[in-house]
């Protein structure tokens, strides 16, 4: 595959046959010496990663050729030069998980496309439940409640007097069958299709959708609200209005109605015990179903 459409989407584009961790190879390299050479926007793509890790320090392995290891290098600038908020990263996984989503959601249409154009007798309106694609906060991204894609997103110090970078990872779960999954709330494109994936389509969608968010979020002086991220976020982000479960930080739990995000993309819950909100700024979530 030559990633042309991936390639089109962005500065710099490097695929690597072979990875320890993305997310390290494109720290490295634009921490190096040659870190001019690595622009707002380059990408860092392998197929076959060995040593991938999520958030909480979680590692996980993936058969070769079936998964995407994918790290994204983002240079916030402000019109003006302004500085760029420290709370303002906080909607950078958001951005991340909500263009991933709506790429994977892209995908299964798409995939839905070719099995009716394949089968005269088929009925959108007669299948059995449908697929449901939807944002678990802050960046799992969900196919009928199971997992496709997960991101971690790092910072990066900036060399000399640079503003900081963000590093954006996303494992992406292609063509992974029922014996390869990593867990058993996991799934593939191929498996929540039944199509194989065009890996080079979905790349590029997620590419051009999250750097164009984050582009108007930069412009509108890294304020969701102006920029309209917020409500993009929300009306893909399956959490809010879910009665959910955080493990917080320090062995806490915390158990209530996931009500909205706030200024800085903290998950807003309400206390099931004394109706008390707390902003969550990280922690695992678990939706609760009764």
């Amino acid at each position: 595959m030559g990633w042309e459409r991936s390639r089109a989407a962005v500065p710099r584009f490097e695929f690597l046959d072979e990875a320890g961790s993305t997310n390290d190879e494109l720290r490295a390299a634009a921490t190096g010496e040659d870190a001019a050479a690595w622009p707002h926007g380059s990408v860092i793509v392998t197929d076959n990663q060995t040593r991938g890790r999520g958030r909480l320090g979680r590692t996980w392995l993936a058969p070769t050729g079936k998964t995407l290891a994918i790290s994204l290098l983002l240079r916030p600038e402000l019109p003006g030069g302004r500085v760029f908020p420290p709370d303002a990263f906080g909607w950078i996984p958001l951005m991340a998980g909500a263009a991933m989503t709506e790429a994977v959601r892209a995908a299964v249409d798409a995939a839905e496309s070719v099995v009716a154009a394949s089968d005269p007798e088929y009925d959108a309106d007669d299948r059995s439940g449908g697929v449901s694609v939807e944002l678990k906060w802050p960046n799992d991204v969900l196919v009928s409640d199971y997992k496709i894609c997960g991101i971690l997103s790092e910072l990066v110090q900036g060399v000399a007097d640079e503003p900081p970078a963000v590093v954006v990872g996303a494992g992406l779960n292609l063509t992974l069958d029922e014996h390869d999954l990593p867990t058993l709330t996991s799934t593939s494109l191929l498996l929540a299709t039944g199509v194989r994936p065009d890996g080079d389509a979905v790349l590029a969608d997620y590419l051009g959708r999250i750097l164009a968010m984050f582009d108007d979020f930069c412009l509108a002086g890294a304020d969701a609200a102006v920029a309209g991220i917020d409500r993009r976020v929300t009306a893909l982000c399956g959490t809010i209005g879910a009665e959910v479960r955080v493990e917080l930080p320090g062995d806490r739990e915390l158990l209530g109605l996931a009500e909205r995000l706030d200024a800085d993309g903290r998950l807003v819950v309400i206390d099931r015990e004394n109706g008390e909100p707390w902003s969550v700024a990280a922690g695992d979530v678990t939706h609760l179903r009764y």
